[in-house]
């Protein structure tokens, strides 16, 4: 009958994308491969779904931006004060924020960006002997991390850096295209996460040192991301929409090329690069400790006919050699006129669940709510 699909033909379509995810997956080139054999338009796995292009038209272009905290004065006392206010506004309501004047210099965050440009521009052969969908490996290269299991695939390229505090990784395992400059970055950051820590601790009326304590901070992760130019980027994503897993977010990212957006108020909003800045985010594991206080925003990055657009995100989530850690909302946090928003959590339920999903289909929290 004309118009009607059988599960046959739906059938083969799955088996055909599944072909080609493969084909592409085993290239192990990414995505950068295919941008450099002179690709005009792009595969059919990296086109979005015809609804979700059309609905791009609905969207009111912003001027509005993310607060912006400057973080010079944190050993003022009285400075202090009027910074944790800031930081917990911007908690609350965008659940995005940009630090500049953080205390990483200029020169480790150039350092870093070069050292992901350096990495992705080296010889393919180079970058295949990190390639692997192994997530227990603590450097690991790919396109995509949930290639076969997401809608749409990403239009970018990752390298993965895995510090965990208790175990300090081996320098030799780390690309030498970037092992020192990611060294000095990871050293720089780790710093800045725990400040920012102490500040949110802070935001949330409690000891400066609870979230540190609760191991929200041991341990972090390098997602270095290669952007590269799209042909037809009206079709593409970079990375779809979702919310962050872990606790907290540090995201450096390049000035020459713009991606990244926060859903605000039903609108996206560019988040515009600041020379030295970065951008902070809270993640989902904060939103339930802190019983929806703070708030775990939707954000995605697209794509540019210009490009490479590179980004390094830090990800602040707990130790994962831990799984057996329960997290839940602090009880501070709880009263008889806020009733606990979530239940209890174990970390590697957690973080299971966190994988076995795309990341276009993960409402982590959706699943803990009360």
């Amino acid at each position: 009958m004309a118009g009607v699909v059988s599960p046959s033909d739906n059938e083969h379509r799955v088996f055909d994308r599944m072909q080609m995810l493969k084909a592409f997956d085993e290239t192990k080139a990414g995505v950068k491969g295919l941008t450099d054999s002179g690709l005009l338009q792009i595969p059919e796995i990296f086109v979005r779904p015809p609804d979700e292009v059309a609905e791009e038209s609905t969207y009111i272009k912003t001027q509005i931006q993310v607060p912006v905290i400057d973080l010079s004065e944190i050993e003022n006392s009285d400075m202090r004060k009027k910074i944790v206010e800031e930081a917990r506004i911007a908690s609350e309501t965008w659940g995005f924020f940009q630090v500049v004047n953080h205390g990483i210099p200029q020169t480790v965050l150039d350092g870093m960006i070069e050292a992901v440009r350096g990495f992705n521009d080296q010889d393919v052969a180079e970058k295949k002997k990190y390639y692997s969908r192994d997530n227990t490996r603590r450097v690991r290269f790919n396109s995509s991390y949930d290639l076969f299991a997401s809608r749409t695939a990403s239009w970018k390229d990752s390298l993965t850096l895995s510090f965990s505090g208790l175990d300090p990784i081996d320098e030799d395992e780390l690309p030498p295209s970037c092992r020192e400059p990611a060294l000095e970055y990871s050293k720089h950051v780790e710093n800045l996460g725990n400040t920012l820590l102490e500040i949110l601790s802070e935001a949330l009326g409690l000891k400066t040192d609870r979230l540190k304590k609760m191991e929200c901070s041991d341990g972090h992760r390098l997602h270095c991301h290669y952007y590269p130019a799209c042909p037809e980027p009206e079709l593409a994503i970079g990375t779809g929409k979702h919310s962050d897993a872990g606790f907290l977010t540090i995201l450096l990212q390049d000035e020459v090329v713009n991606g990244l957006q926060v859903l605000y108020q039903d609108q996206w909003v560019d988040i515009q690069p600041i020379r030295g800045g970065l951008v902070i985010n809270i993640g989902d594991l904060l939103q339930l400790v802190s019983n929806g206080r703070f708030r775990s925003n939707e954000h995605r990055a697209i794509t540019s006919c210009v490009g490479p657009r590179i980004s390094v995100a830090c990800f602040f989530s707990g130790n994962i050699n831990n799984w057996n850690k329960i997290y839940g909302p602090i009880k501070e946090m709880i009263s008889q006129e806020n009733p606990a928003m979530y239940r209890d959590i174990v970390f590697g339920e957690y973080i299971s669940r966190f994988f076995k999903a795309g990341l276009d289909d993960y409402r982590g929290l959706d699943y803990y709510k009360v």
